[in-house]
């Protein structure tokens, strides 16, 4: 009797030996919220198409992840990714009426909101390549 729970206690113990080896996937992964705001008047911005790829960070090799999502940011101008690897993310916005932006960020805490605050366009500029003269307005 005795040897037969020995036999259980080693059968078990093998069986969680690996999950307590391998480091949890989860562990290394953060909850992600961009929220998008207009520069200008701070408010959000809904509808903006919000894309995300994952460059490079500790682990991201060693096993199946998701490395890119393309949505839209919801009423509250704000996107949530529920689990991306921690590393270097490379993030880009898409607004209508507003400049696209791009920009490289660490994601580093179990939880991360990243703001981003987009510009209105700026006013078109030209000239003549030849002479350096600005072309006639309409009339």
């Amino acid at each position: 009797m005795e040897a037969m729970r020995s036999v259980w206690v080693i059968a078990l113990l093998l069986c969680l030996l690996p999950s307590a080896l391998v480091p949890s996937a989860q562990a290394a992964d953060t909850r992600l919220t961009v929220e998008v705001l207009s520069a200008d008047t701070g408010k959000a911005i809904e509808r903006a198409s919000v894309v995300i790829n994952f460059r490079h960070g500790l682990g991201v090799n060693m096993r199946k992840i998701r490395t890119n999502w393309e949505t839209k940011t919801n009423q509250e101008g704000r996107v949530n990714i529920p689990g991306i690897a921690r590393g270097e993310v490379q993030i880009q916005i898409i607004a209508a009426n507003y400049q696209t932006f791009g920009g490289v960020y660490q994601t580093t805490d179990a939880e991360q909101t990243i703001t981003i605050k987009v510009n209105r366009p700026q006013a078109q500029y030209s000239e003549d390549a030849k002479t350096g003269d600005k072309p006639d307005k309409k009339k």
